[in-house]
């Protein structure tokens, strides 16, 4: 038999001589040659390579810094609104549903006062039923203001030309007693002259000169001369109680019209008492009229604006609310919208008013490039408005991007969507761009971690360095 070391060096030799034939040896090397594939495959690889090396050297990159953020309403007197109430009350009746649209001033829910000083309904009417009469109070007074006025108009008259008469019924009076003085004076001097006479005939009658007839004559005219100074004196005396009379009447006059006066001042000055205290009780119920009608007008609950009403409280008709409790939520219909955009502390500094932003909004298809943003689908354009100047607490500052209008009104970008698809709360990514570098300088910077330049307006730098602005 043949073992299996017979049968393995047999096969060797066969192996051996048929490898040694002239035929055989083209065959296999034939077998062993490469095909066109891979020289293809190798071109297109050396071919992919040399454009990656043009790509790297010359395509530029826009370097961007990203965050996460959501739209809101800019207009802080456009924002969703809380409806509150402003009084504490008893729910009377809603007049509207959940996502009604309502107007400005437009009824949306009405309360009754529980606070026992405004439960009277009549109180406002008798509030304006009060102030009618203190109004009337007050007219009366005025009306009383103005006669006194008159009266006191009159009495200052009279009394200007009382007084100066009185004063001439004086002066005339001492006129009348100057010359009543006089004419005593006269009749003193008579008497004296008649007497000196009389006594000079009697002294000439004793020794015969004189007749009798003499003596009795120039007697008569002593005794004529006496009479009239007793008729002047008698004058002077009545003369001079008119002088007192006129003195007093002087003094009456004056303090009569002075009196009047007073109590005319008197009664002008409780009339202006009248009226300030009236005065002061109408300002006070006019502020009292004030409130209790505001309070009247605030049991009803009326939208502040425009817009689509997003959230009504489970409170129900009867249910007591207290005062600031929140009754609904409206949401203005504005399209004066923006970005609140947070980014990292390592990458806020490179941000700058104005920069350019590009915003992919939560639930619109977008395809965003970063390197590229031209080339990018379903994304909008916005410019960087606001940038806080403390962060949120979490080391995030928060940029505030507003749209791009220019671009937008030059037909280069298209407009933000219409608030019926974006809405404020929807989430959004944006990317802020910055500058354009080469592709090698940014894969450069990725791998040693630094940050990207900051965007310069008046230079571009190919070289990627940043500039100190």
């Amino acid at each position: 038999m043949i073992n299996d070391a017979d049968n393995l060096n047999l096969n060797r030799q066969i192996l051996e001589q048929t490898l040694h034939e002239p035929e055989f040896r083209l065959r296999s090397l034939d077998m062993v040659q490469t095909g066109p594939g891979p020289r293809i495959f190798g071109i297109i690889l050396f071919a992919v390579f040399v454009l990656s090396v043009i790509f790297v050297m010359f395509v530029p990159w826009r370097q961007s810094v990203v965050g996460a953020g959501q739209i809101f309403v800019f207009s802080p007197m456009q924002r969703p609104q809380e409806i509150e109430a402003q009084i504490s009350g008893r729910l009377l009746q809603w007049y509207l549903r959940d996502g009604q649209v309502v107007e400005k001033g437009q009824l949306i829910a009405e309360l009754t006062d529980i606070d026992p000083r405004f439960l009277s309904h009549t109180q406002l009417d008798t509030l304006i039923d009060q102030r009618r009469a203190l109004v009337s109070k007050r007219d009366a007074a005025k009306e009383r203001l103005a006669s006194l006025n008159d009266q006191l108009q009159n009495v200052s008259t009279s009394r200007q030309n009382a007084v100066p008469a009185a004063e001439q019924r004086i002066g005339q009076a001492e006129d009348r007693l100057s010359a009543a003085d006089r004419s005593v004076e006269i009749a003193e001097q008579s008497v004296k002259t008649t007497q000196w006479q009389l006594d000079r005939i009697n002294a000439l009658y004793e020794k015969g000169l004189r007749s009798q007839r003499d003596q009795q004559v120039a007697l008569l005219d002593n005794v004529r001369a006496k009479r009239e100074l007793q008729r002047a004196k008698a004058a002077y005396n009545v003369v001079k109680k008119d002088v007192d009379i006129s003195s007093l009447d002087y003094k009456r006059i004056s303090a009569d019209t002075e009196g009047n006066i007073n109590a005319i001042k008197a009664s002008v000055a409780e009339a202006n008492q009248v009226i300030a205290s009236t005065s002061a009780d109408i300002d006070h119920l006019d502020v009292d009229i004030q409130n209790l009608s505001e309070r009247i007008q605030q049991r009803a609950i009326r939208a502040p604006c425009a817009g689509r009403v997003v959230r009504l409280n489970r409170v129900g008709a009867g249910e007591t609310v207290n005062a600031g409790a929140i009754l609904a939520t409206i949401v203005p219909g504005t399209e004066d919208r923006a970005a609140a955009v947070l980014m990292r502390d390592y990458d806020a500094p490179l941000i700058r008013i104005g920069d350019p932003v590009r915003l992919a909004i939560s639930g619109w298809p977008s395809l965003q490039f970063v390197g590229w943003p031209s080339v990018a689908v379903g994304t909008f354009a916005g410019r960087v408005a606001v940038i806080d100047a403390v962060d949120d607490g979490r080391h995030f500052y928060r940029i505030i991007v507003v749209p791009d209008q220019e671009a937008i009104a030059q037909k280069k970008e298209e407009p933000w969507p219409s608030v019926k698809w974006l809405r404020p709360g929807a989430k959004v990514t944006g990317w802020v761009l910055l500058r354009n570098v080469p592709v090698w300088y940014e894969l450069w910077r990725q791998f040693n971690g630094f940050q990207p330049t900051i965007a310069t307006p008046e230079t571009d730098n190919p070289t990627g360095q940043s500039e100190t602005p």
